[in-house]
Order: C-alpha cells, then structure tokens, then sequence
C-alpha cells in the first residue's frame, strides 16, 4: 500500500482488526479518509486516571511503585484484561519513569508524585554546564531498558511495546536550572541559555535510536504514549516552556533544536499544549516534517471544544493532521463543522456508547 503502510506480521488477541484501524491511521497521516476518521476511545492523559492497585505489593516511598517492573507490567496487563480496544485504540505498553526522565540521563534525580514526576534542578553555576554528559549507565536508562525487555518478553499476542516520553531542548534545558529561573536565564545570560539548550538537545538521537532500535529487532512498530504506531520512526515533539516565551525567543531558543529533532522522523505529532505554545502555531505548521498537531485545549473557559474550529481549520488548510480531544455531548457539534480528512478524535466513552459513536462517525462526510 502507498504512504509507508504495509501488513503487520503480529496478530494481538484483542485487536483482530487491527491491520484496518493502521490503514486508517495512515490515512490520517496523509489527511486522507478511507472510511471513516480515526478514533481513539481514551481521553488525553487518561493512563494517569483512576487509581487500580494489585495485591501483594507495599511500598516505602512512590518512586519504588514507579520502578518495580513486574509491578508496572502486571498492572498494565490487568487493565488491559478489562479493557476492550474498539476502534483505532491500540493496547500500548510504554515505559514511564515520568515526563522528565531524559534530564535524568544526565545525573538529575527525579521527585515523584502520584501520576507525574519532576526534576529536582542540578546546575546552580554556569560552569556547571560543560560537566554536562549522558550515562548510558545512568540507572534510569538501565531501568527503561529493563522495563522494554521484560515487556518484549511478555508482550507477544497481547500487546504493542512502546518507547518512552523524550522531551530534550529547552524543557530539558528548563528543567536543570528550574523552570522560573530560566526564564530569568533568557533575558539575563541568553547566550548561556542558548548554549544550556544546545546541550540539551545534542544526546536525542543517540536515546530515540537506542530504544527505537531494541523495538525495531523485535518487529515492534514506532509508537509511544499518544498510542498512534508507525511502521517508520514516530516521535511527538513538544517544547511546554514556549508558553512562556515570545516569538523571538521562539526563533532563537526552540526554532534550531526543534528542526534538528523532526529532521530524521518518519512522523512528527506536535504536542501544542494550549493557548500558550499555539501562539507559535505558524511557525510549528510552517515545518514539512510536522504531519499533525495534537491540539490540547486545556480546562475552564479554554472549553469547550468549539471556540478552537478556527485553529482547527487553519491547521488543515496547513496540510497537518489533528488529534483532537472531544466531550461526547461535542461530537455533532463538531462534525458539523469541521470537515474530517486530517482529523483523528480521542473520545472517553463506555463500550456501548463506543459502538454508536463509531455509526455516528462513519456518516461524517
């Protein structure tokens, strides 16, 4: 088939109809539609939702429940028994140590909360920044490549492996001095900043290709915690901190990392994470390795849903794709004014309510 899709070799028990729902997604990422738009049954961030725990395991601290391997695999796959993947939801397991585990390949500890992690700063002097170097020993990339290879081991028939969440660049950077005091770094030693940034984009590749590597040996396809797969080299890009940042530090700051670390994907989904990184909307779409934008509108009055079908609009007159999350009482609002060809819909919903939204979805013209 053209545009990169070809067949699976896997077969997941859960999942029969999973070559159909990847022709779909392929279709999306090229603003296409076969049949229907995609959809995904699982809002943005719903992972982190809803509170299971197993029997038999107790924990000094978060960050030993965060570690256990056998914990976290069992506890995927127990949801996974109670799940049911209709439509283009795929059964993902990914390895997470928390948003901000790159930084932790340089020396930098991890705090850990219930459903995130943050770094605890580490570079107090400028000087400190030549110091800088990756561990491929660091005990956080040795308990991700743990976590893939005991998942790989246990996966076959049932699930996708994934790769971990990677932000480099200035979150990176944002994250090694505290994210306030770099915003103070910009203005009073920006080209220390910029060198900090520079730093902290330079490793990527060596991680993305460490891991996209392990899956590849192991037909795994390209996928991570957005659950959208690709047979090539998918990576969701983000920059969090350019909601703090005006258009020229943008052009400085972000513009020359971001271009390095989309140059060598296959697919490229852009995490604008509300209003804040969509004021940098034009130059994000103005990238061609950029297939789609995930748009994440935020809480209280940047709902509902559609206040944002102009943005919506311009990104699909761009030629980019969207992932869009939707309540379901938005549904027909919605489709009836956007047109569907780029537009990949992430819906929480019941299984029953599941089966009618997909007949809703499929008159979507």
């Amino acid at each position: 088939m053209e545009n990169g899709f070809r067949h699976w070799t896997e077969e997941l028990e859960k999942k029969p109809d999973f070559d159909r729902c990847l022709k779909r997604i392929y279709a999306w990422y090229n603003q296409e539609v076969i049949d229907r738009a995609p959809i995904r049954f699982s809002a943005h961030n719903a992972e982190y939702g809803g509170s299971v725990e197993l029997p038999g395991y107790s924990w000094k601290n978060l960050k030993e429940r965060w570690w256990h391997t056998d914990y976290q695999l069992e506890l995927f796959e127990y949801k996974l028994a109670h799940s049911t993947f209709n439509a283009e939801t795929f059964p993902v397991f990914w390895p997470n140590l928390g948003p901000e585990v790159f930084t932790a390949f340089y020396g930098v500890e991890l705090e850990y909360k219930e459903v995130t992690a943050y770094s605890i700063p580490t570079i107090e002097r400028w000087e400190q920044i030549d110091d800088i170097r990756i561990d491929f020993k660091n005990p956080y990339f040795l308990k991700l490549e743990e976590m893939t290879n005991e998942a790989l081991k246990r996966c076959e028939g049932k699930y996708m492996v994934g790769y971990t969440d990677i932000h480099a660049g200035i979150d990176c950077a944002a994250a090694f001095r505290d994210p306030q005091q770099f915003c103070i770094d910009l203005i009073l030693e920006p080209e220390l900043a910029k060198k900090l940034v520079d730093i902290s984009s330079r490793d990527f590749y060596a991680v993305y290709n460490h891991f996209d590597t392990i899956l590849k040996a192991h037909n795994q396809l390209s996928v991570t915690w957005m659950g959208i797969p690709s047979f090539g080299k998918l990576h969701i890009p983000g920059c969090d901190f350019a909601s703090m940042l005006s258009p020229e530090d943008f052009d400085t700051f972000v513009l020359p990392s971001l271009k390095k670390e989309v140059a060598g994907m296959t697919q490229n989904i852009f995490h604008v994470d509300g209003k804040g990184v969509a004021r940098h909307l034009d130059k994000i779409l103005a990238l061609p390795e950029v297939n789609a934008i995930q748009w994440v509108q935020g809480m209280g009055h940047d709902t509902p849903i559609m206040q944002w079908v102009p943005l919506i609009r311009k990104v699909q007159a761009a030629g980019k794709s969207l992932v869009i999350d939707l309540q379901i009482s938005e549904l027909d609002s919605f489709m009836q004014a956007v047109r569907p060809e780029g537009i990949l819909l992430c819906i929480d919903a019941d299984p029953d309510t599941q089966m009618r939204i997909i007949k809703s979805v499929e008159k979507w013209k």
